[in-house]
C-alpha cells in the first residue's frame, strides 16, 4: 500500500510538470479562443494525464507517450491553421447567421442545434434585448455569438458628432459592503465627509445601507443599496419550477 502511495506520487509529480511544460508548448490560443476541436482535445489530453497520474496497474510510460502525441498532434494542426486558410476552416469550421434583419434563421439554428432561448440569451449578454435591433449574429467556431446591431441602434461615437475624444477612464471603486476602501478614495482626492454627503443625497444615512459605491468614468456617482427594489415587471421566466 505504501509503495503503491509513492508511486502514485511520483506520477502525480511527473503528470503535473508534463502538463506544466506542455500547456506552455501548445500556448495562450487554447485558453481564450477553444473551438469544439480544442475543448474535445482538452478533455482526451486531460482524460489521458488523469490516467498518466493514478492507474498504477499500467506502465505510465505508455501513457506519457499517448499524451505527447497528442500535443505533437495539436502543434502540428496549429501550424497547418497558420498556412493553409482552407485546413484552418476545416479543423475549426466557420461561422454561421444566426439572425439577419431581425429575422432567425431557423435552419441555420437547428443546424448548430442553437434554440431560440439561448440565441436571446446570447443577445442579452450583448446588451441587445430585441432581435429587431440586429442587422445580423454569427456563431463563432469558438461558440460565443458576434453580433452587428442595425444602424438605427449602434450607439453615436464622439466621432461622428466631430467632438475631441476624452481620456478613457476606469471606474473607481469606493465602497463594497458597506466598507469604504480608503485608498480609492485619496487616488480620487476625495474624503469621508464628500461620501457622506453624496450618500445623502441619495437618501442613504449609513454604509450598512450600501452594497457598492463607485466613481463612473464619466465622473459621476454610483450606488447600490442591498434592499433592491424590483418589481414583477422584470421576471421573464414562465416556469414555476422547481428550479
Amino acid at each position: 500500500m505504501m509503495q503503491e502511495s509513492l508511486v502514485t506520487i511520483v506520477r502525480a509529480v511527473i503528470t503535473f510538470f508534463t502538463i506544466l511544460l506542455y500547456s506552455r508548448l501548445i500556448g495562450k490560443q487554447l485558453i481564450g479562443n477553444l473551438t469544439m476541436f480544442d475543448y474535445i482535445n482538452g478533455i482526451t489530453i486531460g482524460s489521458i494525464a488523469a490516467t498518466l497520474a493514478t492507474d498504477v496497474s499500467s506502465k505510465a510510460l505508455v501513457h506519457w507517450i499517448a499524451l505527447t502525441v497528442f500535443l505533437v498532434l495539436t502543434i502540428v494542426l496549429q501550424y497547418i491553421g497558420l498556412k493553409s486558410r482552407f485546413l484552418s476552416k476545416v479543423q475549426d469550421s466557420e461561422p454561421v447567421v444566426l439572425l439577419q434583419r431581425g429575422n432567425m434563421l431557423e435552419k441555420n439554428l437547428a443546424k448548430v442545434r442553437i434554440t431560440k432561448d439561448e440565441l436571446m440569451l446570447q443577445l442579452r449578454s450583448k446588451n441587445i434585448f430585441s432581435p429587431i435591433e440586429v442587422e445580423v449574429a454569427l456563431l463563432e467556431p469558438d461558440g460565443t455569438v458576434s453580433v452587428l446591431p442595425r444602424s438605427q441602434y449602434q450607439p453615436v461615437q464622439r466621432g461622428d458628432l466631430n467632438l475631441p475624444p476624452k481620456p478613457a477612464k476606469l471606474t473607481t471603486e469606493l465602497i463594497i459592503d458597506g466598507r469604504i476602501i480608503e485608498q480609492n478614495l485619496e487616488q480620487r482626492k476625495k474624503d469621508k465627509d464628500w461620501l457622506m454627503s453624496q450618500l445623502k443625497l441619495h437618501g442613504i444615512s449609513s454604509l450598512e445601507e450600501v452594497s457598492y459605491a463607485a466613481i463612473l468614468p464619466n465622473d459621476q456617482f454610483y450606488v447600490d443599496k442591498f434592499d433592491d427594489d424590483v418589481s414583477d415587471d422584470m421576471n421573464i421566466s414562465d416556469y414555476k419550477g422547481p428550479y
